[in-house]
């Protein structure tokens, strides 16, 4: 029993670490454990970005019929912002600050360590959040729309596991993100599982459409990810918030894009 109980130990304390990372829910301590669990949480990012997508979904099943498409959106946003406690968000607001700088590498990467938001970052801020919100409500209500709204939380957490997975760290002298740098089989794990939940997931709830969707939006992390690459050498903790974010748009773009053609 104790053995069982030690392996039990193994695999869920990196899923109540991913959750307590990645969501506002109340983890005890002694069930997230310490920095080796959270190294080992990316496994679990998928899981947890299901479980937003089951709340989301829940959450627009049932207000779809009782408020009109905008207005259900709107909530739906805030919902998905406010179940990351706005982490991500913040982290899309620093990067926004930093790459879009025109300054040099280190000097990016202070100015994304400021706890302070400028102009830039309030911008992509609001941006995300109107193009977000617009495009889930151009998604018609019967049918697919509560599925986009499962299939956006989980898109966003995927395509951060993938560019933990390709990508290195980009701070030398270490940051909150160092602790998901990964190595060795990990990595190659990583690289399979993420893409895989995410498209069967869109398989199994819009058929070929949601495949396409989840490749997409794969392919949207990994854009933002080599732009990342490109202007700072690789990823940070802010850059993971930033691709989080824009790759929830894209399940939402699919969404729009079908109910007008």
């Amino acid at each position: 029993r104790r053995g069982f109980g030690l392996a039990l130990g193994r695999v869920m304390k990196p899923f109540f670490s991913a959750l307590a990372f990645l969501t506002p829910v109340p983890v005890p301590a002694s069930w997230a454990g310490g920095e080796r669990e959270l190294a080992r949480s990316p496994y679990y990012f998928p899981i947890v970005g299901l479980l937003i997508g089951g709340l989301a979904a829940a959450v627009c099943f049932g207000l779809d019929k009782v408020l009109p498409p905008l207005a259900v959106s709107a909530l739906v946003v805030c919902l998905l912002i406010a179940a990351s406690k706005a982490l991500h968000m913040d982290g899309l607001a620093d990067s926004a600050d930093g790459l879009l700088s025109s300054r040099s590498r280190e000097q990016m990467l202070t100015i994304m360590r400021d706890s302070r938001t400028g102009a830039m970052g309030v911008v992509a801020v609001v941006c995300v959040v109107v193009v977000k919100t617009a495009l889930f409500a151009s998604v018609a209500p019967e049918g697919a729309r509560w599925k986009i709204a499962l299939l956006m939380p989980l898109a966003g957490r995927c395509a951060m596991v993938v560019t933990m997975a390709l990508f290195r760290y980009a701070r030398a002298d270490g940051g909150l993100a160092t602790v998901f740098e990964l190595r060795g089989a990990h990595r190659w794990v990583l690289l399979v599982w993420a893409p895989a939940v995410v498209l069967v997931a869109g398989w199994l709830l819009v058929g070929v459409q949601g495949l396409v969707a989840a490749a997409a939006s794969i392919a949207a992390g990994l854009l933002v990810a080599l732009y990342c690459r490109r202007r700072i050498g690789g990823y940070t903790g802010d850059t993971l918030g930033a691709t989080c974010e824009i790759v929830e748009c894209v399940p939402a773009l699919a969404g729009a894009l079908w109910a007008w053609n």
